[in-house]
């Protein structure tokens, strides 16, 4: 099995949303909670998973990094802002 891109995930506070997702994703969340578990061992909520997925989608999104920089120059000293 190939190696997924979610590994342990990490204890943060979190914060609540609520958000309606589409049958399909719901089930693909349970299939990659389901390949977590016989890949590592760690059983998950998948719930718990979409948190880890969007900031791995978001670190990943060039167009995203490029926008944020834009909006967000560094700040003196070289310290990203």
């Amino acid at each position: 099995m190939p190696k997924l891109r979610i590994g342990a995930l990490p204890d943060d506070k979190p914060v609540k949303i609520t958000a309606e997702l589409p049958a399909s994703v719901h089930r693909d969340l349970i299939a990659y909670a389901e390949a977590l578990a016989r890949e590592n061992g760690q059983r998950i909520d998948p719930a718990k998973l979409i948190a880890p997925m969007l900031a791995r989608f978001m670190a990943t999104d060039r167009g995203f990094a490029k926008a944020r920089r834009a909006n967000h120059p560094p700040r003196a000293g070289g310290g990203e802002g």
